[in-house]
């Protein structure tokens, strides 16, 4: 009888977390749709509005610089409304960015109303994995996190689906207006979250920050000493902003944080998931195909997400960003080759695609759902949301300056050039992932955070 007394609560707590994070993640499902659509959109806006590459270009990353500025608001929004009221935000600039893309009436206006996605863009992937740090317990704050990740890659498989479904109409004002449908379906989700306990700690509300722990924890002595650990890191209020400039070992970590982003974006990832209709076209494949591939790219990266939340708790963060950027590396520099060579038979055509495929798996077992991770977990409390808000800025500058430059290089250095740069550009990370990158399996964000401010090496702050 004691035995499932002390199970039932436990078995709650359990479902309550995994509940939470799950739906907290939701916010990379938005973020995911919006990669997605524009990707399948670009070929039918450019033939509808008779416009250049270029304008293409814009009108891809200006969600990024949207993106940007969302990141930098949200550091602010996060600390001052709370995490939860952040998402909420989020989510309604999303529903109003989607409505507006499908209506718009000028290639300005299309650039205007993603910037408004852009916006709501930037505020979740900033808010949503700091709200998943703070609510998910260590043991599995890793997978926890990188179901981020795996939201992201379901958005852009529905996106790339609903794409293909409409692109035998053309019909990309539907492509870009379908997704405030599951925008407002978050919206009424995230209603349900509880705020994060660490916000409500910082926030003096100390009693209602002990009864989210125990909703989320179940174990009394574990809320207990959890809730301790919490009150002894804000004894030092958040005040980023000045911590970066007083203290050098919180600029490592922010620096850090910024170098991970920036790996993240030049891995080539992204050219992919906006130019994939494009990038096939270059292989030889017609419409219907280039749109079918697409959609293969996007059902590759959900099912190889799945690897890393595997994995990332049981190998560690390291050896998956090794095994990745390698395999990334390897995928373009052969996708180069067979475009410096000539695609000329089907079996050729077929081989580079697979070759494509295996550097999507590469990306979305390693990086994709690893910096997340990372950027999150070493940023010590009192500077969090700043150090977070610097990484998540960091990432959609790069995320801009690739969605704005791909057709470019194409036009300039040629087809197997610009893959065989993103090749060489994965090498180089596997060094800096050796030289700077801790290994944090397993350890406490308040261990982490103490080996950083005792200025331990940047690689061995997780230990």
């Amino acid at each position: 009888m004691n035995t499932h007394v002390i199970a039932a609560p436990a078995m709650q707590s359990r479902t309550t977390v995994v509940f939470t994070c799950v739906l907290a993640a939701l916010a990379g499902l938005m973020f995911g749709l919006d990669i997605g659509v524009i990707s399948g959109a670009t070929q039918f806006i450019q033939n509808d509005f008779s416009v250049s590459d270029h304008v293409i270009e814009w009108i891809v990353s200006s969600m990024m610089f949207g993106a940007a500025v969302g990141a930098v608001g949200a550091s602010w929004l996060s600390a001052a409304l709370g995490r939860k009221r952040s998402l909420i935000l989020g989510a309604v600039l999303f529903v109003l960015g989607s409505l507006l893309s499908g209506l718009a009436w000028s290639p300005d206006t299309l650039i205007a109303a993603r910037l408004v996605l852009g916006l709501a863009i930037g505020v979740a992937t900033f808010t949503a994995p700091l709200y998943l740090a703070e609510v998910a317990p260590e043991r599995i704050r890793g997978a926890m996190i990188s179901t981020y990740q795996l939201m992201i890659t379901i958005g852009i498989l529905v996106a790339f689906l609903s794409d293909t479904a409409l692109s035998y109409t053309g019909a990309w004002r539907w492509m870009l207006g379908v997704i405030a449908i599951p925008g407002a379906l978050f919206l009424l989700g995230v209603l349900l979250l509880p705020d994060s306990p660490r916000w409500l700690m910082m926030r003096g509300r100390r009693d209602e920050a002990i009864g989210v722990l125990r909703r989320l924890r179940g174990d009394e002595a574990v809320v207990l000493r959890e809730a301790a650990d919490i009150e002894e890191q804000l004894r030092t209020p958040q005040r980023g902003w000045h911590l970066f400039l007083e203290n050098r070992n919180f600029r490592r970590s922010v620096g850090l944080g910024v170098l991970l982003q920036l790996m993240q974006q030049f891995t080539g990832m992204n050219v992919v998931m906006y130019y994939a209709p494009r990038i096939f076209q270059t292989m030889g494949y017609d419409t219907a195909a280039q749109m079918w591939f697409t959609a293969l790219v996007g059902l590759t990266n959900v099912l190889a997400t799945f690897i890393a939340i595997a994995l990332i708790d049981r190998w560690g963060r390291k050896p998956i960003l090794y095994t990745g950027f390698a395999v990334m590396a390897a995928g373009l520099g052969v996708v180069g080759a067979m475009m410096h060579g000539g695609i000329g038979s089907h079996a050729e055509q077929i081989f580079t695609v697979a070759m494509l495929l295996m550097f999507i798996v590469g990306f979305a077992m390693s990086a994709g759902p690893l910096v997340w991770t990372l950027c999150s977990e070493i940023q010590p409390l009192k500077g969090r949301d700043f150090g977070i808000g610097c990484s998540t800025f960091t990432n959609w500058i790069a995320n801009m300056i690739v969605g704005a430059t791909f057709l470019s290089l194409l036009n300039g250095i040629g087809n197997a050039h610009t893959f065989w740069l993103y090749a060489s550009l994965n090498i180089l990370f596997i060094g800096l992932t050796l030289w700077l990158v801790p290994e944090t399996k397993g350890v406490t964000l308040e261990q982490i955070e103490r080996n950083l401010m005792h200025g331990k090496p940047l690689r061995e702050i997780g230990r």
